[in-house]
């Protein structure tokens, strides 16, 4: 039977039972040394009200549907109230920032309540960001606003549902409390409503855990971690190497084959967010999960038109180290952070440069096949489909491309028909071009190219079109958080308006279904949100 109590919920904090803790409980900012994390309280908040609850997790959790209508629900989502069984803590951990050690980071405004143990999905993580200050918060408040916490609750669940590895989002909800918030860094501050979200994942661990510690000079707390993560998270892996998981330390080539299922985990998301067009915009090596996830939603965006070099962080915008184009390259990059971070539990290069490696060649292999699955090909053939990839990635940012809109489209091109003229070709992609007049002169002849080299190339093939129709819709999502869906929310919300959150929400679940009644969701950027703060670019302010 679902329960209507958190209390109920089997909670078993392993991460606090067996890690070492910080020795001082005063909560106030400092370096914290040999411990994994800091116990602290959440802040009391002035009104807790909920906003939206994620029902999928609910019922994950065991938890009644109408659990939401609970006050001593929302009193525990806000921080309001202890829950039994929790162990509230912050973790202590560094990490690379734009390309440059950090020092001690940590969960500056995320207080995790514990852990529970689910009947079917394994050891859940329960977490509340922007419930107050913490050891780790620095010059910060510890607090989050609302338009930042809409965000992240609807992008969690939103990447959830494309298939894209995600930590998840269970409920966000208003405190009552004011914050101040300086939006663009630019002198401006101003005071917001303020808000907590209720974040979910296996665990929050960073890469940036084990790199402090490595920073430090700490190998046996390194280990300790290294061992606790690999038996608690990876136990198939040392099934594989018949190790008991009781019995650590473990052996080298445990530490090193665990750094490859990082790699290849990491892969994966990254191909991923390749294929939906997503840009994280703060990839530091303390927003990397060793599980694999999308973690910390921030200035992220959603590459409308096609841009390689687009960012949506405007700290990133003259480097643009994190910009859509480099994303394979730099979690590569953050990656060998974690090998160096890891290396003293290893005391060998090569096995960990041959770890490093196997990110690489999972990309070669991995990435070619998504955009063989984006473009509705049966198989990657490297003969005949690498220029023709090549040459459609040319031909995007040449003209205001919408991505999304643009790869839905193409699943219309007619291959069976033996005669089509140059305007038939055309005419499905035609909503996807913000700027139609750009489609003209050379760069419609090599469109139309383009066009006819896949038609022939999707004929050879050999799949029907309504088959392949069906494959490229099933991987070329019509729904995806458009920058400015997620700010016309924002918007209604800060008027106590929460019935498009919802609506978005609900049309989120299903992204690769037609819903002819959304319509209006899967439109391209409307011109007013080119500049628009929240539609364009944003800050890691929130």
């Amino acid at each position: 039977m679902p329960v209507m109590d958190l209390a109920e919920l089997s909670w078993d904090n392993s991460f606090t039972r067996e890690l070492p803790a910080d020795e001082t409980t005063l909560n106030r900012v400092r370096q914290v040394h040999g411990a994994a994390y800091s116990r602290v309280m959440p802040t009391p908040t002035e009104a807790p009200t909920l906003i939206a609850v994620a029902t999928e997790l609910l019922e994950m959790f065991g938890l009644d549907p109408d659990i939401g209508e609970n006050e001593s629900f929302v009193r525990a989502m806000t921080g309001n109230a202890h829950v039994a069984g929790t162990d509230p803590h912050a973790m202590c951990y560094g990490g690379h920032q734009f390309g440059n050690w950090a020092g001690q980071l940590g969960d500056g405004r995320a207080i995790t309540l514990g852990e529970v143990l689910t009947a079917a999905d394994g050891r859940q993580t329960l977490q509340l960001k922007g419930a107050g200050p913490t050891p780790y918060s620095r010059t910060a408040d510890g607090l989050a606003v609302l338009r930042s916490s809409i965000r992240e609750f609807l992008c969690s669940e939103a990447m959830h549902h494309l298939g894209v590895p995600t930590t998840r989002a269970l409920s966000v909800a208003l405190t009552g409390d004011k914050v101040m918030r300086d939006m663009f860094y630019d002198g401006r501050p101003a005071l917001e409503q303020g808000a907590v979200v209720c974040r979910v994942a296996p665990s929050f661990i960073r890469f940036g855990n084990f790199e402090i510690f490595a920073a430090r000079g700490d190998i046996d707390n390194l280990r300790r971690l290294a061992d606790y993560t690999i038996a608690t998270y990876f136990g198939e892996l040392l099934d594989s190497h018949g190790v008991d998981p009781t019995n650590g330390p473990f052996s080298k080539d445990v530490y090193v084959d665990w750094f490859a299922e990082v790699a290849r985990r990491t892969v994966d998301m990254i191909v991923a967010w390749q294929r939906v067009g997503f840009v994280h915009g703060v990839m530091n090596t303390d927003n990397m999960s060793i599980h694999g996830l999308t973690i910390d939603y921030g200035p992220y965006g959603w590459l409308e038109d096609y841009d390689p070099t687009w960012t949506p962080n405007t700290t990133d915008a003259s480097m643009k180290r994190y910009r859509f184009g480099a994303q394979p390259h730099i979690a590569s990059w953050n990656l060998e952070r974690l090998a160096n971070a890891i290396y003293p539990l290893v005391e060998e290069v090569e096995p960990l440069e041959s770890a490093l490696n196997s990110y690489v060649s999972r990309f070669n292999e991995r990435w070619p096949q998504m955009m063989a699955d984006k473009l509705g090909l049966v198989d990657f053939d490297p003969e005949f489909d690498q220029s023709l990839i090549e040459g459609l990635l040319e031909l995007l940012p040449r003209a205001e491309t919408d991505m999304t809109l643009f790869f839905r489209r193409l699943a219309e091109i007619d291959a069976a028909s033996q005669l089509i003229d140059d305007a038939e070709l055309l005419a499905p992609l035609l909503d996807a071009y913000y700027l139609p007049d750009q489609l003209s002169g050379d760069h419609r002849g090599a469109t139309v190219a383009w066009l006819r080299r896949y038609r022939e190339r999707v004929a050879t093939g050999g799949r029907p079109d309504a088959v392949r129709r069906r494959a490229m819709n099933s991987v070329n999502p019509k729904y995806v958080l458009r920058n400015y869906l997620a700010q016309l929310a924002i918007d209604d919300a800060e008027q106590g308006d929460f019935a498009l959150t919802s609506e978005l929400l609900d049309v989120l679940r299903r992204p690769y279904d037609e819903q002819p009644e959304h319509e209006r969701f899967a439109a391209k950027r409307p011109d007013w949100a080119r500049t628009r703060p929240g539609c364009s670019m944003l800050s890691c302010s929130s």
